[in-house]
């Protein structure tokens, strides 16, 4: 390189110095770029911090816009001084409030924001969230029991890799053993060829299968109530939503259920005894 330089004469050096000029500004301008991005990240984190205390300080003004604040303004029927249950989904949290002053706190489960897609063919689906809003206890229960939705069946079949089929009143369907599984009564039965009727027990994760088919019973049969799953109380929302405890303790503080809030047992107790019904719920 050096040599050709050596026999190019003044241009050659001249090049060369242009060359080593541009990589400077390249470098330069690169750095320059760098800097830009720093600070304008910088600035964006700063923004949002300021943002952020704009907020509170509109919150302590009686000026905030979130949700939580515009849902606890739409309370007009609600005296001022009764109590309240907020739920936060983000944080997984409950607290039971009269005024400013929290009566009760804990965590909880919330909804997992799965999708489930339906067996339609139209490409509908389940979106198991927690809903947002204003709700209000509008009944309780003691020891409830769980007639699981439809997905319910559906979410079960795929996990085990089974088919499924719908048992409809009236409806018969043959067992490879030649017995017949039908509904009597309140029950799935299956009946045999001997005439011996038996009534199937079926529990969360321990469904009806026949010929290989998770089966999926009438409401209002026995085997379409599950014992256990909600805990030992229920305060319930609408809508199929609602504050209940659960046979799985470890799951609370996660994303894990289909859209209710799951307490402990020892905490829905707490709630069933002490809130009542017409108390607003608001969830955000």
């Amino acid at each position: 390189m050096f040599r050709a330089i050596r026999f190019g004469g003044r241009h050659a050096w001249w090049l060369l110095a242009a060359v080593f000029v541009a990589m400077a500004l390249t470098t330069r301008l690169l750095a320059v770029a760098a800097d830009a991005r720093w600070e304008r990240d910088v600035a964006r984190m700063v923004f949002n911090d300021n943002l952020e205390l704009l907020r509170q300080l509109r919150a302590e003004a009686g000026q905030a816009t979130d949700s939580l604040q515009r849902l606890l303004s739409e309370t007009p029927d609600t005296p001022a001084d009764a109590p309240y249950l907020v739920v936060s989904v983000a944080e997984r949290r409950l607290w039971y409030k009269q005024g400013d002053s929290v009566l009760f706190g804990t965590q909880v489960a919330t909804g997992s924001g799965k999708t489930l897609v339906r067996d339609d063919g139209a490409g509908a689906h389940w979106k198991f969230e927690t809903p947002r809003g204003r709700l209000v206890v509008i009944s309780k229960d003691s020891m409830p029991a769980w007639v699981p939705p439809d997905w319910h069946f559906v979410e079960q079949a795929r996990k085990r890799g089974l088919g499924l089929v719908r048992l409809n009143r009236g409806q018969e369907l043959r067992a490879a053993d030649g017995s017949i599984v039908t509904v009597q009564g309140s029950d799935v039965v299956r009946r045999y060829p001997n005439g011996r009727v038996v009534p199937y027990t079926a529990s969360d994760g321990r469904e009806i299968v026949v010929g290989g088919n998770l089966l999926v019973p009438p409401f209002g049969t026995n085997q379409r109530r599950y014992k256990d799953v909600l805990g030992t109380r229920r305060l319930n929302l609408g809508d199929g939503y609602a504050l209940h405890g659960t046979n799985r303790p470890e799951t609370i503080g996660q994303a894990v259920s289909h859209g209710c809030v799951r307490l402990r047992n020892e905490d829905i107790e707490w709630l069933y005894q002490h809130v009542p019904v017409g108390t607003p719920v608001y969830i955000y």
